[in-house]
């Protein structure tokens, strides 16, 4: 009798089992594991970089993503390096990520020229219709669409800020890269507000570090000397962005950057984006290209704000007395 129950029960419980096989099978392939290529342009070990990785990968669990569950993420770090670039972008292209989130301008040109069909979301990137990453901001029409961090416009303000920061600045050193869109256009939107301010201009390149030490020394030399930096600092090396960070404090230069993350390491003052808020948007795109949207149909987003941030630790050490109406408008001031 006992057998018998014991065989009853053991039948029962296979049956069970077995109803509830198509219903795990069911759940595993709801879960299906989507793949995700990130490709930053810093280095494992900035920041910036892993600050805006991490605001990303925040994004994404909020939206019902989770690594190991349903989302594998390969990251590539080009560190500034086009030849990494190159390289980094027929790996991850080769991995056949149902999506790649690409930073700057080049990355998401490389990626490119190894797939146009591969979708791509981009952040800190500038003018992604002049570099023919996308046909139009309203209608991206082919497989890249993103977050742009800033119109070439703002720097003329950055100019006006530096003004109004030191007023008897005369001349003007820019840094800028003049082979991406960042670099030439931001100068161009300076140069055609230069008379207005009554300054005179000076290029500086930032290819390599000896070409910003020789170029900034030499420009400090005479007096009533002031610096813009233009671009997203995630274009720049961390050692790069340092050094134009200390070659201002030694030559005290009023500087004016485009994003706060200079003034967090020490810079005067910064007026742009936030491009930790472009990496959380950008999951929102991502999840809607692995809900089936394509990225030619999503719209290219530009900043929602600009920050004023000043770090007054800084202008005193520089013996700049920061106007009031200047610390009034600020968003953020670093004591």
């Amino acid at each position: 009798m006992i057998a018998a129950m014991k065989r009853r029960e053991f039948i029962t419980l296979l049956g069970g089992a077995a109803a509830a096989w198509p219903l795990a099978a069911r759940a595993q392939q709801r879960e299906r594991v989507r793949r995700i290529g990130v490709f930053m342009n810093t280095s494992a070990e900035d920041p910036v970089g892993q600050a805006g990785s991490a605001a990303f990968a925040q994004g994404l669990q909020q939206l019902g993503w989770e690594v190991g569950v349903n989302l594998r993420i390969d990251t590539r770090w080009g560190a500034g390096d086009t030849e990494r670039y190159r390289q980094y972008a027929t790996e991850l292209v080769g991995l056949a990520p149902d999506v790649i989130l690409a930073t700057a301008n080049s990355i998401v040109g490389y990626l490119q020229q190894v797939s146009r069909t591969v979708p791509i979301v981009f952040v800190t990137t500038i003018d992604p219709v002049g570099g023919g990453l996308v046909i139009s901001l309203a209608r991206p029409g082919g497989n890249a669409t993103g977050f742009t961090s800033y119109e070439f416009t703002l720097n003329a303000k950055l100019l006006e800020l530096l003004k109004e920061i030191a007023p008897g600045v005369t001349r003007v050193a820019v840094v800028r890269d003049p082979f991406v869109s960042a670099g030439s256009g931001g100068f161009a939107a300076i140069q055609t507000a230069a008379a207005s301010f009554r300054v005179e201009l000076t290029p500086i390149g930032v290819r390599q570090a000896d070409e910003i030490e020789l170029g900034i020394t030499d420009f400090a030399r005479e007096s009533n000397a002031g610096l813009i930096v233009v671009g997203p600092p995630s274009s720049m090396a961390p050692i790069i962005r340092d050094l134009i960070i200390g070659l201002t404090t030694r030559f005290h230069l009023p500087a004016v950057y485009a994003t706060r993350a200079f003034v967090s390491r020490g810079a005067l003052i910064s007026y742009g984006s936030d491009p930790i808020t472009e990496y959380r948007r950008a999951a929102g795109y991502v999840d809607r290209i692995l809900k089936g949207e394509k990225p030619a149909d999503l719209p290219v987003q530009a900043p929602t704000q600009y920050e004023l941030v000043i770090n007054l630790k800084t202008a005193r050490a520089l013996g700049i007395d920061v106007p009031p109406t200047l610390l009034a408008r600020a968003d953020e001031v670093i004591e």
